[in-house]
């Protein structure tokens, strides 16, 4: 298992402030946003952008992320390390990622369990894979090398799926137990993809929840989803982050709040980008769930303590 420390362990000079992130509801960050955001002034919340969007030396993007890291958490979510995949990790890719750890110093990174690259091919996908012990091996030997590189724990997201494999041994929830024990990573709990995988493939969402390692999750995504017919005309259902979060995925979202309390929580939305103020009230929605068990766990705990 790593030995690496959690970041909050970790002592070193900070160039930003420090701002909690615990039991707060945050949105992807979009630069159309930014004056919005900057107009509403500093409020409670957190923003996270995909890492793969700000591996150039500087410019824009770089000027609008720092505008926000100033007054804001912020949550580095990559989606290019193709952890999943069976080639070594792309060493420059890696380097680019641990500078922008260093540069903002998120309050949280998390990574996908998946592959996109193969060979000098790289895929517009996040690609599921078997779950198999070689596969584990492989999987958890990347996400060593990650978390070395980075010098702290990742979250590992749980992937939306389509196909299964035959040669699959393990369930997905067993195979993502086995890489928390093996490299003590903790977990990033996608809701929505959840919510997906259990519809695509007929499969129940809370005996899969039941089954998850929900006491390594530090952070939950929520996201909008499509409906579409496969070729037998069944239903299909797509992660596409282009909508609200569907009323079953804010079911499912109170239940693991409920068990679990409040954890940091982030709306995807990254295709129809609406206005900021359909964003923020995604988020406020959010908020208000995790807010609603915080008040029940702060009151079971003193109700506990007292007896």
């Amino acid at each position: 298992m790593n030995g690496l420390a959690p970041a909050s362990r970790i002592s070193k000079t900070s160039r930003f402030p420090a701002h909690p992130i615990a039991g707060l509801a945050g949105t992807s960050f979009k630069h159309e946003h930014l004056h919005a955001i900057l107009g509403d002034g500093p409020k409670d919340g957190f923003f996270e952008v995909h890492a793969e969007n700000y591996m150039g030396a500087g410019g824009p993007p770089h000027d609008a992320l720092a505008r926000i890291r100033r007054d804001y958490p912020v949550s580095l979510h990559g989606v290019c390390m193709s952890i999943g995949g069976p080639r070594p990790l792309d060493k420059v890719h890696l380097g680019r990622f641990k500078a922008l750890v260093d540069r903002y110093e998120p309050a949280l990174v998390s990574e996908h369990l998946a592959w996109s690259t193969h060979d000098t091919t790289y895929y517009n996908d996040l690609l599921p894979l078997p779950y198999t012990p070689a596969t584990v091996s492989r999987v958890a030997d990347h996400i060593d090398e990650l978390q070395e590189t980075i010098g702290r724990p990742i979250l590992l997201e749980n992937p939306s799926t389509y196909v299964l494999f035959a040669e699959s041994t393990m369930s997905e929830t067993d195979f993502i137990g086995a890489l928390v024990q093996r490299t003590g990573c903790g977990l990033l709990l996608d809701v929505n993809n959840v919510f997906v995988s259990a519809t695509n493939h007929g499969y129940s969402a809370l005996s899969y929840l039941a089954d998850f390692p929900l006491a390594h999750v530090g952070e939950i995504h929520l996201a909008g989803h499509a409906e579409q017919e496969d070729d037998e005309g069944d239903l299909l259902l797509i992660d596409s982050h282009d909508g609200p979060v569907a009323d079953a995925v804010w079911k499912l979202f109170d239940i693991v709040i409920g068990q679990c309390g409040p954890l940091p929580t982030l709306i995807e939305w990254d295709s129809a980008i609406p206005d900021w103020p359909v964003l923020k009230a995604e988020a406020a929605a959010a908020q208000t769930i995790l807010d609603h068990h915080g008040d029940s766990h702060q009151v079971f705990g003193k109700a506990h303590a007292a007896g």
